[in-house]
């Protein structure tokens, strides 16, 4: 396997990431509530409202910076 397939996998892992979590993330500030239940894995809805927002800015700062990698061609083909 190259680096790019290696690259291409993450890009599209981080990609589905994104959607999923901002499918999660409510517009009222509800947070995972809105599942039908408070999860366990989190003390306090806030908690759990930064944790998506840093898990979406990082994947989104990952998407980005493959997409920019992979579309330069800087690694070839």
């Amino acid at each position: 396997m190259t680096v790019v397939y290696v690259l291409r996998a993450i890009w599209m892992f981080s990609a589905v990431g994104i959607i999923i979590l901002v499918l999660l993330h409510s517009p009222k500030g509800d947070g995972l509530s809105g599942l039908g239940g408070q999860a366990q894995l989190f003390t306090s809805t806030k908690s759990a409202e930064t944790t998506l927002n840093r898990a979406t800015w990082i994947l989104t700062v990952l998407f980005m910076g493959i997409t920019v990698i992979l579309s330069a061609g800087w690694l070839g083909k």
